[in-house]
């Protein structure tokens, strides 16, 4: 039997630390940038794809026949479900979630945690219909790899706004050097 270390810690659950990254100063912003950069690729991403579906066409030496799939409805659906989700979870409070009683109701972190499920669930919900989607629309029907491509831009949509989600929470939660905290 070996001996712990000398940094180990009972409670940890993973034996290996997490490595401590330091931002300095500007984590906050490089935070926020960066789950603006990742909702702007998820929607640009759908967006080609979209695009690519609109004006698809066979290929020029061959006789012109309609393609197989486009993108409709259907396919923007996960995607508006996640942008959902997303709106409802950066409109929280992030005090009320942690449990703050400083707001005089008793009831509103009962309330920001159920709004808080709500949206993670409408982002859980857009990311399962995207994998549907692909699935069903395009895998299953075996489509060449130019159609499946619209099938998985909606997937990578929806993980990258799962993904600007979860940033843009943790950046706005840490605190700025410019946040003073006053009490009485």
């Amino acid at each position: 039997m070996s001996i712990p270390r000398h940094n180990y810690d009972p409670r940890r659950v993973c034996i290996n630390p997490f490595p401590n990254i330091t931002l300095g100063k500007h984590r906050r912003t490089i935070g926020i940038y960066l789950a603006g950069g990742l909702f702007a690729l998820a929607n640009w991403t759908f967006l080609d794809a979209a695009i690519l579906s609109a004006h698809a066409h066979a290929p020029y030496n061959e006789p012109e026949r309609p393609p197989p799939v486009h993108v409709t409805f259907v396919d923007w659906l996960p995607g508006l479900f996640s942008l959902i989700g997303m709106l409802i979870i950066n409109l929280i409070d992030k005090d009320r979630v942690q449990g703050h009683e400083d707001f005089g109701d008793a009831r509103a972190v009962w309330r920001a945690r159920l709004f808080l499920f709500i949206g993670f669930s409408f982002m859980a919900g857009g990311l399962a219909g995207s994998v549907t989607v692909l699935v069903l629309k395009y895998i299953l029907q075996h489509y060449a790899e130019q159609y499946t491509y619209y099938g998985y831009a909606n997937v990578s949509q929806n993980v990258a706004l799962m993904l600007s989600a979860i940033v843009l929470w943790v950046s706005q939660s840490v605190s700025t050097e410019y946040e003073y905290t006053l009490s009485i």
